[in-house]
């Protein structure tokens, strides 16, 4: 292969930061890495994403008992994907919750998910072994629900089709701060390999109604302050719109994927060339967004299998 296989060779480690993004409001970063968001409440502490290993979640654990000594009661999986959901034994947290699609999805492509995850970025599957399983919810929820810990309430919602069918969104309205996962990221790129082109735009505009006072995205660092945060809500929206337009017109033209391929990398290399997992995302998001505009809905399973094949194809 010409370039090595998704993000196989990243092997350097990355600088952890976990920032105060509002009064008891956290996010775990670490230069690209899959961010984990922490709210501290009156009697308990919830975790939005896990991590990819019960021992990579230690990390944030250790994080966040030097902020508070209360117990991790809730762990919350904005997505079904490998990296944000492994890692959930980790905390030995009661109740674990997600969207009832997210659930819905791992149960029909979360084995695949991790199959396919692990051959792609083995770095961020440190002692893999200490794995359970499959993440399972033990709560889901339809649009929207509101979890209090004691006093402080955390709405948690599913405002659109986006990165995927199921994610949600974690805002504490007292502090006006949204943990958005990978809905929103921040000069990293955006992972459209299970995603929705045509609905995350309107995703994105939900987000910004609620004009949020400060946001931990899925990736990148935290943003604190409205004019960060809709810059980064600005930079999402021009990343998806230039992957999808170039494979869009090369597509409905009747177009092969290779050429797709080339279209969005004369629209996004020299714009987006810089920013993390670029080139890791690059096959994965052209591939997933040649079949929606032919018509696929329903976001075809990435296997190892399949992954090998399309990127041998398009970067070999």
């Amino acid at each position: 292969m010409a370039k090595g296989f998704a993000s196989t060779g990243d092997m350097a480690a990355k600088k952890v930061s976990f920032t105060e993004v509002g009064e008891g409001l956290w996010a775990f970063t670490a230069e690209g890495d899959p961010n984990t968001g922490v709210i501290i409440g009156d009697d308990a502490v919830m975790v939005v994403d896990a991590q990819a290993t019960p021992v990579m979640a230690g990390q944030v654990l250790a994080e966040i008992r030097k902020v508070t000594d209360k117990p991790v009661k809730h762990v919350v999986l904005t997505h079904y994907h490998a990296v944000r959901v492994l890692g959930a034994s980790g905390y030995g947290a009661s109740e674990i919750i997600a969207s009832d699609i997210c659930r819905s999805m791992i149960a029909e492509r979360g084995q695949e998910d991790w199959d396919s995850e692990f051959a792609r970025f083995p770095r961020l599957f440190q002692a893999a072994d200490s794995i359970p399983g499959l993440t399972w919810p033990t709560m889901t929820f339809k649009g929207r629900m509101s979890v209090y810990l004691g006093q402080r309430r955390v709405d948690l919602m599913h405002l659109g089709r986006a990165h995927t069918a199921g994610d949600i969104v974690a805002f504490v309205p007292d502090a006006g701060v949204m943990f958005s996962g990978d809905i929103v990221e921040y000069h990293s790129a955006c992972y459209c390999g299970d995603a929705h082109f045509g609905d995350w735009p309107q995703t994105l505009d939900a987000i910004a109604a609620f004009n949020p006072e400060a946001l931990a995205p899925g990736r990148g660092g935290a943003l604190v302050g409205k004019a960060k945060v809709r810059e980064a809500l600005d930079l999402t929206r021009a990343f998806l719109k230039g992957i999808y337009e170039p494979a869009a017109h090369v597509a409905l033209r009747g177009g092969s994927l290779k050429q797709a391929m080339l279209a969005v990398r004369a629209a996004c290399d020299q714009r987006f060339g810089t920013y993390a997992i670029y080139e890791h995302c690059l096959p994965f998001n052209v591939a997933r967004a040649y079949d929606e505009a032919r018509g696929i809905d329903h976001p075809r399973i990435w296997t190892a299998e399949r992954d090998k094949a399309m990127w041998e194809a398009l970067q070999g």
